[in-house]
């Protein structure tokens, strides 16, 4: 744990600072099976209280920095909305770096010591692998990794598993299958560390040069999941009861032409819809970019919209959380 200086807090009950408290939330490994009951509760809590009152007061005199090295939507805006909801302060770098001293060749261990002086916690985005781990060494206050390029999305899977426990009422005895690009897709690796706790079968659907990695896929069969890989949709739509689209990332590719040949790869429409199972969801990281057609978003199935408003509960109570006023 790292060094904590707001000494009005010192005298508070642990039960009351919570288990995140002055934490790091880096990687979705840091979360147990507890430690996610203990964020969905405080989660569900969030959403009335969002409901009933709109706002409170729990980050009043706290300030949160939100550093964007790669173009963002949902996330940032979730984040400063949470914060917000909360009554914290906010210093928003999310246009990209180009704007900030990041362009004049800062570091990124100089810019976190530098945004540590201004503020209680740290929320990055960044394109390389690692660079969360690297920023939380350097600063003295809790960084939340927002991405880390094809790495990890620890604060996007949790959001995920959270939607997906409230719209099917469970996680174990659930199929889920992942559908796109595998390979780069930080969401799909999150999500499926987290899902390797529950007893769930998992299904992975992509083009052969999007496939999961192999590291991970051998972390899956280690933990005696049922897993099968396919490259159609078809093969896994009439049974699975999470649909879990990704787009084809056009930004992680290095060839264009092979970017090009695999970017329209799958489309959900409604008559691939009309073969799904009655109750399930489909679910989207967004955004998305022509692998869900819009027919469907009037389907009661179709959750991705639900599931981008969960981020802002979820992202309440890690912010709460590692700030010690859950």
């Amino acid at each position: 744990m790292k060094p904590l200086f707001n000494f009005e807090e010192a005298n508070m009950p642990e039960e009351v600072r919570g288990i995140l408290y002055g934490q790091d939330i880096l990687s979705v490994s840091q979360f147990n099976k507890d430690v996610i009951e203990y964020v969905f509760t405080r989660t569900l809590e969030m959403r009335e209280m969002v409901q009933k009152q709109g706002t409170a007061d729990l980050l009043k005199g706290k300030v949160a920095a939100f550093i964007f090295y790669e173009p963002s939507t949902r996330t940032s805006s979730s984040f400063i909305a949470a914060t917000q909801r909360l009554g914290g302060g906010i210093i928003p770098i999310t246009s990209g770096v180009s704007f900030s001293s990041v362009s004049k060749g800062e570091t990124l261990e100089d810019t976190m010591r530098v945004l540590q002086q201004y503020a209680d916690v740290i929320v990055l985005r960044h394109p390389q692998i690692g660079a969360a781990k690297r920023a939380a060494a350097a600063a003295n206050v809790p960084v939340i990794n927002a991405g880390d390029g094809p790495g990890e999305h620890p604060t996007q899977a949790l959001l995920d598993l959270f939607t997906i426990r409230d719209e099917l009422g469970k996680i174990d005895g659930l199929k889920v299958a992942m559908v796109g690009d595998l390979r780069y897709g930080r969401t799909v690796h999150s999500l499926t560390r987290l899902l390797m706790q529950y007893d769930v079968k998992l299904r992975f659907v992509s083009p052969e040069i999007l496939r999961l990695p192999l590291n991970l896929m051998n972390q899956v069969i280690d933990a005696k999941i049922d897993v099968r890989e396919t490259h159609n949709i078809a093969d896994v739509i009439d049974d699975v009861d999470v649909l879990y689209m990704t787009r084809v990332q056009k930004e992680r590719f290095t060839d264009i032409e092979q970017y090009e040949s695999v970017k329209d790869y799958y489309v959900l429409g409604p008559e691939l819809m009309a073969k799904a199972k009655e109750k399930m969801i489909v679910m989207h990281p967004l955004p998305r970019v022509g692998e869900i057609d819009e027919a469907i978003d009037d389907d009661p199935r179709s959750g991705w919209f639900r599931q981008a408003q969960n981020g802002m509960f979820v992202r309440m109570t890690l912010l709460a959380g590692v700030l010690g006023r859950a």
